[in-house]
């Protein structure tokens, strides 16, 4: 079983990317609202924000938020849901759409699989 975490800053996505993950029965998502550190910061009165600022603007400039999605997943299903993603997405590889990544889950109660 993994532990597969998506950071979506294309939150413009989510609805599709939900549908699509329904449609193939990947169930028991939980979507948290979430902000990078770069938006964080830039918000607050902070010393190097010239530097802040730099960042920002190799980052989409509305950007103001993203989604964070989890799942527990089995591990063949990784794959399906790595498509599913980029497919919705546009591919995780273009600037600012996001991040996904898979951690080892080695102890699960609660959840009937």
């Amino acid at each position: 079983m993994k532990l597969v975490t998506i950071i979506l800053n294309k939150t413009e996505c989510l609805d599709d990317l939900l549908e699509q993950f329904g449609e193939n029965k990947i169930s028991g998502a939980t979507i948290i609202d979430s902000r990078g550190m770069v938006q964080e910061l830039v918000e607050h009165d902070h010393e190097d924000m010239f530097f802040l600022m730099s960042l920002r603007s190799l980052l989409n400039p509305t950007h103001k938020e993203n989604k964070t999605i989890i799942t527990v997943a089995k591990d063949e299903d990784v794959a399906l849901i790595s498509k599913i993603v980029n497919e919705v997405t546009g591919g995780l590889d273009h600037p600012d759409t996001g991040i996904m990544f898979t951690l080892p889950i080695d102890y699960l109660e609660g959840l009937n699989h």
